[in-house]
């Protein structure tokens, strides 16, 4: 399936391309609403919220890699 790195970092920056489309594309009403509340937080929730995010990620990705 994927057999290099470079392959597995392109698949990933390929579904991550995907999502981001289909959540402009299906909901940019919202994504607007988000990005308003993002921008009122402080600076230190917002790496806060990436950092969990970021986790949240990588559990997800260790669970298919498993």
């Amino acid at each position: 399936m994927l057999g290099s790195p470079l392959q597995l970092i392109l698949w990933g920056l390929g579904v991550a391309a995907v999502l981001e489309g289909l959540v402009l594309a299906l909901a940019p009403r919202h994504l607007g609403a988000v990005l308003e509340l993002l921008s009122r937080l402080d600076m230190t929730r917002r790496r806060e919220i990436g950092l969990a995010v970021l986790a949240v990620g990588v559990m997800l990705m260790w669970l298919a890699h498993a």
